[in-house]
């Protein structure tokens, strides 16, 4: 299985592990998961599982790069990328000011 990245030539090491305070999704993970979209493929084969995504997060709060740390294939890591790019994030802070964080989100695909 090949990872998929979604990387803009960012340097990694720009982007530190922890902070005082971490990146959190406006909203909450509940924004995240609004914007997780099944993929029909996936639940036609009964795929579940869980994504890991390391999302890689600027000053901002936009989310610059991110990569599948684990995934379950069938359109599912594709699909806990784009939920993870398209949402908002409070930025991460280090001595009070905004910085670069990378972060590993997991993204839960359960069939009811």
């Amino acid at each position: 299985m090949t990872a998929l990245k979604n990387n803009f030539n960012i340097n990694q090491k720009d982007f530190a592990e922890t902070v005082e305070e971490m990146p959190v999704p406006l909203g909450g993970m509940k924004a995240i998961a609004m914007n997780v979209h099944y993929p029909e493929i996936a639940k036609r084969a009964g795929i579940e599982g869980r994504v890991f995504v390391k999302a890689f997060i600027n000053e901002e709060g936009y989310v610059v790069a991110s990569e599948i740390i684990k995934g379950i294939g069938s359109g599912c890591d594709q699909a806990a990328i784009n939920a993870i790019v398209n949402t908002k994030f409070n930025p991460g802070r280090k001595n009070g000011k905004p910085v670069k964080v990378q972060v590993t989100i997991p993204i839960m695909f359960k069939l009811n």
